[in-house]
């Protein structure tokens, strides 16, 4: 028999045991996010929890597994007569990445629910997961979609699977556990908070410690059966104390004080909502359940507040999640009510104070992002005078501030998101198809006109259609995909004045906050000196782009060829790997060209291979001061795209109206 490694063998990583032995002791509190690097025993510490689960008693027979005690009074397999119980294992059901939404909440068979009016209703991976454990890895790159139908289901407790009015409704109460990578993107805020709980895992730096994760992963996997056997009495002990902090659980008190202590470090780590607040109450139960009192204490509050709120404490993908243990300490002593036990035991904040616990950078005065500037030293493309042989330190970047639209033209057939036009799953429905392998999107008006001029040859006698299988129709639906944005980034010296360099970046990482909305890929490529390089591969990460982009320094001459062979090769590359997912290319320049011989030729040439690929481009043209050569514009003309400045790149400036990106053969007006 294959046995999972014990959930008691795992070394360290207290805060993500803890976390899921809170929800295994009260489901209530909401689940858990796991974040972390690769290999950190988060996967391992998820599945090895389902064993520690007490068994669950359920109907025999009942594909929803409907407890005997209280039935659901709506399940499809249902009305279930009182009688026998049966005990089974509590199940662990992992959400593959690439699932469908049939796959994840159950499919009807639409051809039997026009035809017979039955409720044909092939369950989901939602109702295998009921009163059990739903898995996740890699939640971040789960589709918008499937995450809403998911989480959904958490909050209510029940799936709804809708099909053109037919409609069936179970039971979904699961303990929901996703893992993530952050350096593969993040999840929504809104997404973020549906979690109750999240812990950030990182591997020890301690040798003795690894040295311990080695020996014992070794020794499991050399004889899993042995190794279970060691940890034996481990797991039945923290298996029966888990039981136990249930049946002690409705007993715990959670009294005015703990309440009180529990609003004040919500509003004072200015937490949108009153989610937070309640799942801290219930985290708060939950330990003091899982320590075996009846009081909720101020230490646990404290706890429940690490877990809870840093990432609820997120305004943008660019802040780091965590919390100021310092001002937790603070808030909590002040509000601590008379007789308060334990919340002076541990005074030590912890080690620094939290990853996230840093304040928000100063704005500074170079957030204005205005581009009206003076001339500036460097802007001829040689390097400049002084230390560093022409480098200058990286400039900080301006204000983020409210980007126009820039879309793909056409249609594609990419992953699902927000930014450019696309079939997908998902959105408003523009025709029908004869399907082509199982039917997900029944289009009903147009499977009504195939089947009713054959209503008289297939003997029609009752009131419904008699319908087959050749008359379904496909709904055709129309949404919005995500794309590839690729930056290239001029940082020579002629934009390495300051309040230019900053008005650029402050442009770029606004461009970015869109990409993150829009859940596009990103990439960087920056060009500066001699040569060229991917500062950044196309990613999911827009926080990873933001933070190369911060400490991108300046100066040097401008090989915008070199740039442009670069992003194009990146491009190339990108297609090979994922050929649906259509590029935009965003170049941010002056349109200089400096360096090696011809070089304004030599990028003109370098532009047309990306008008030849149609490849929708649009050129972010910096330039400033009271001469401009209008080069930008011209290079925008070589890759088939278009032009504009930062002043019209703001969605509240004048010249800021929504436009696509114009694809290479493409018509353009003059503004």
């Amino acid at each position: 028999m294959n046995r999972s490694y014990p959930f008691t063998a795992v070394v360290g990583q207290d805060d993500l045991r803890l976390a899921l032995l809170l929800n295994a002791v009260s489901p209530t509190v909401g689940g858990v996010l796991v974040r972390g690097e690769k290999g950190t025993a988060k996967s391992t510490a998820v599945r090895a929890l389902a064993a520690l689960l007490p068994e669950v008693d359920v109907v025999p027979g009942c594909r929803f597994s409907c407890d005997p005690a209280a039935p659901d009074p709506t399940c499809p397999d249902g009305p279930h007569e009182p009688g026998a119980a049966a005990s089974r294992p509590a199940r662990m059901v992992e959400l593959p990445v690439g699932a469908s939404e049939d796959r994840l909440s159950g499919a009807l068979d639409i051809e039997r629910a026009l035809s017979e009016g039955v409720k044909a209703f092939e369950p989901g991976l939602l109702a295998s997961a009921n009163r059990g454990i739903l898995y996740v890895d890699e939640v971040n790159l789960l589709h918008d979609h499937l995450i809403d139908v998911l989480l959904d289901a958490a909050a209510m407790g029940a799936s709804y699977v809708e099909r053109e009015g037919v409609s069936v409704r179970h039971a979904a109460q699961f303990l929901l556990v996703g893992t993530m990578n952050p350096e593969e993107g993040e999840l929504r805020p809104q997404l973020l908070d549906r979690f109750g709980l999240t812990v950030e895992v990182a591997a020890s730096r301690d040798p003795e410690q690894r040295v311990e994760v080695v020996k014992r992963r070794l020794s499991y996997e050399d004889n899993p059966e042995q190794f279970a056997a060691r940890w034996a009495d481990e797991e039945a002990a923290v298996r029966a104390r888990i039981v136990a902090a249930r049946e002690l659980l409705p007993s715990v008190r959670l009294g005015d004080a703990a309440l009180r202590q529990i609003a004040a470090t919500c509003s004072a780590f200015e937490v949108d909502g009153m989610r937070a607040d309640i799942v801290m109450a219930r985290t708060a139960t939950a330990l003091a359940a899982w320590a075996g009192r009846i009081d909720v204490i101020a230490e646990d509050v404290r706890q429940a507040a690490l877990l809870a709120l840093p990432h609820r404490r997120r305004r943008s993908p660019f802040d780091a999640p965590g919390l100021d243990e310092d001002k937790l300490d603070e808030t909590l002593e002040e509000f601590g009510g008379p007789g308060e036990d334990g919340g002076d035991d541990d005074p030590d904040p912890g080690p620094g104070g939290g990853p996230g616990g840093q304040p928000a950078p100063d704005e500074g005065p170079q957030g204005e992002g205005g581009t009206a500037a003076r001339p500036e030293a460097g802007e001829s493309g040689e390097p400049q005078a002084g230390p560093g042989a022409g480098e200058q330190s990286a400039v900080r970047a301006g204000e983020p501030f409210r980007t126009k639209v820039l879309n793909v033209p056409g249609i594609g057939q990419g992953a699902a998101g927000r930014r450019s036009r696309a079939r997908t799953e998902q959105g408003r429905t523009t025709g029908a198809r004869r399907p082509q392998g199982a039917l997900t999107k029944l289009h009903l008006a147009a499977t009504v006109q195939a089947a009713a001029p054959h209503q008289r040859a297939r003997e029609r006698s009752g009131p419904g259609l008699v319908v087959r299988r050749d008359d379904l129709r496909q709904a055709v639906r129309e949404g919005r995909e995500s794309n590839l944005v690729l930056f290239v980034v001029d940082a020579s010296g002629s934009m390495a004045a300051r309040q230019r360099m900053s008005a650029v970046k402050g442009a770029v990482l606004s461009l970015l906050l869109d990409a993150y909305q829009r859940r596009d890929k990103v990439g960087l490529v920056t060009f500066r000196g001699s040569a060229a390089e991917v500062a950044l591969p196309p990613t999911s990460s827009v926080d990873a782009a933001a933070a190369r982009l911060e400490s991108l320094p300046t100066g040097g001459r401008t090989p915008l060829a070199a740039g442009l062979l670069k992003a194009h090769d990146v491009l190339r590359v990108e297609r090979l790997r994922d050929p649906a997912r259509r590029p935009l290319l965003v170049v941010v320049t002056d349109g200089r060209a400096t360096g090696g011989p011809e070089p304004v030729a030599l990028a003109g040439r370098a532009a047309r291979l990306f008008a030849a690929g149609s490849v929708a481009s649009v050129v972010v043209d910096c330039e400033s001061g009271p001469v401009r050569l209008g080069l930008a514009g011209q290079l925008a003309g070589e890759l088939g795209g278009t032009a504009v400045t930062l002043d019209e790149l703001r969605a509240d400036s004048i010249a800021g109206l929504v436009r696509d990106v114009q694809g290479a053969g493409a018509s353009r007006r003059a503004a």
